[in-house]
């Protein structure tokens, strides 16, 4: 056999090993996702026994004395005596940028699940790093933990960070920037306390178990959230959790079973040195559950 013969039997070799491989970290990464979301199913308040009842439909009245933006937002979103949401699975397709200081955009689809009480969501993504080497990133917070994992083909780790503390209130501070997409999460007879800032903004805070979070949003002049701001939200620079201010944008609302929510949002980190998008996503499907 010459040299050439076995180049080639090497690269074949290769290649069938580069495969198993792939298979193996799709198949280890699938059965990490299904566990996770058997764990964010199990913490659902939902019609559980000893649960504390909140309303099941909206109730227009309920409005009253809220700011005047907010208010206009309620009425712009949702219809006097819809039921909840009680939870929403969106499919995203888009770019991340994967450095915390310079501009490395790849294309990434995910899929979300977020369940509305207790609040909770599992975010899995796939970001396309080279031709045939994927970047899977798993995002949630679920019964009251947070967690990002990062790795490469679902093999081999580039981050991992779970938990209590600030891993889990970051966590918990996005299921509460997406609300915008389940709005009747943000409802007073949800729990959430509205405070008025200006004609245009208002301030909305959430507990859930011993977090408490206040987010700023903005309305545009079609009574719509335009954006959302924390002062303080901890993100990895290096192999470091940082504290900086956060914000997103949303646009290109669209009304789908009766709730009109955002299908585009850019979100950034606001660093020293300037404003850092980092996520511009569209959905491109979105299934709501609602309450009986």
């Amino acid at each position: 056999m010459t040299w050439l013969q076995w180049l080639g039997v090497c690269l074949v070799v290769l290649a069938f090993a580069a495969v198993g491989l792939t298979a193996f970290g799709e198949h280890r990464w699938a059965g990490e996702m299904a566990a996770l979301q058997a764990s964010l199913e199990a913490g659902r308040l939902d019609g559980k026994p000893g649960a504390s009842p909140l309303p099941t439909r909206y109730d227009a009245r309920e409005l009253e004395g809220l700011p005047a933006p907010v208010q206009r937002y309620f009425r712009a979103v949702l219809k006097d005596g819809q039921p909840m949401i009680t939870a929403v699975t969106i499919d995203i397709a888009g770019t991340f940028n994967m450095s915390p200081t310079g501009e490395q955009w790849k294309p990434f689809t995910s899929r979300q699940r977020v369940v509305a009480r207790r609040p909770g969501f599992l975010w899995d993504a796939k970001i396309a790093m080279l031709p045939g080497v994927n970047v899977r990133v798993v995002d949630s917070y679920i019964v009251g933990k947070g967690l990002l994992h990062a790795t490469i083909q679902g093999l081999f780790t580039m981050a991992d960070i779970q938990g209590e503390g600030e891993i889990a209130r970051g966590e918990f501070m996005r299921w509460f920037a997406e609300v915008a997409w389940y709005p009747t999460a943000l409802l007073p007879s949800q729990g959430v306390r509205w405070e008025a800032v200006d004609d245009h903004s208002a301030n909305a805070t959430f507990t859930d178990g011993p977090l408490t979070l206040t987010l700023l949003f903005r309305f545009n002049d079609a009574g719509l959230i335009a954006s959302f701001r924390a002062e303080a939200r901890g993100g990895m620079v290096g192999d470091k959790l940082i504290m900086a201010p956060w914000e997103g944008v949303w646009s290109n609302y669209q009304v789908r079973d009766g709730v009109q929510v955002p299908f585009t949002g850019e979100v950034a980190w606001m660093r020293p040195e300037g404003r850092r998008p980092y996520f511009i996503g569209t959905v491109t499907a979105l299934a709501f559950e609602f309450s009986p």
